[in-house]
């Protein structure tokens, strides 16, 4: 059973992330260009998380593998909470949590005096001490969205169970340390996406160089 179960394990996985893939792909949410990525890099390509989630359909498939994950056998969920970054992560956010059957949360963004920025959880969300937590997102670049959220779970006493995003951008990373306690949380993607990003400047993003106009996409504007 040592080696069948990994690899029926690795086979389920790949079934997902191809299935993942075929969803954002059906959506048009995959689109080249010149694109400012919310770290600062430029990228060549960009996906475009709305145009999936805004197909209840695809996100409730898409929230189900994580809702499959964190059930036990008899269906009794393995989570207490499941809670995401505004803005992508409320819908996963609720989704996953209406499949467990268990409260879903969100965390806004809240600036501090020194300019800084973190992640709290406001409009009377409580997480109870010992309360197991999952938290989701939805494209994962450099994790900053979920590192924020970390904290803010921690110092309310939750557990984080999983950390779970729809797609990896990062490269592969297994996991993420909470910036405060450094407590180390396992990272589960359900597809990996390689795209390569760059600095800005045309010595070193070939779309700067080519003079390909910048684009903002999502909340942060059109072009530029």
């Amino acid at each position: 059973m040592t080696t069948i179960k990994p690899a029926l394990e690795a086979s389920t996985r790949a079934a997902i992330a191809a299935r993942t893939q075929a969803l954002f792909r059906r959506s048009g949410a995959l689109r080249e260009g010149h694109f400012l990525l919310k770290s600062g890099r430029h990228g060549d390509a960009y996906v475009e998380k709305f145009a999936v989630l805004s197909d209840p359909a695809a996100t409730s498939e898409l929230c189900g593998f994580w809702a499959g994950r964190h059930r036990a056998d008899d269906g009794s969920p393995r989570v207490d909470i499941v809670a995401g970054p505004t803005t992508g992560g409320v819908i996963l956010a609720f989704e996953t949590g209406r499949q467990l059957g268990v409260r879903a949360i969100f965390a806004e963004e809240a600036r501090d005096g020194d300019g800084s920025t973190h992640r709290e959880f406001r409009r009377g969300f409580r997480i109870e001490p010992g309360e197991r937590v999952l938290l989701v997102d939805d494209i994962l670049t450099t994790g900053g969205s979920l590192l924020a959220m970390i904290p803010a779970v921690e110092a309310m006493g939750g557990e984080i169970v999983e950390c779970a995003v729809l797609v990896d951008r990062s490269g592969g990373r297994p996991t993420l340390t909470s910036p405060t306690t450094g407590r180390v949380y396992s990272l589960q993607a359900l597809w990996q996406l390689d795209l390569p990003t760059y600095e800005p400047g045309p010595e070193t993003c070939p779309r700067c160089a080519d003079g390909t106009q910048l684009h903002a996409p999502g909340s942060t504007g059109t072009g530029a």
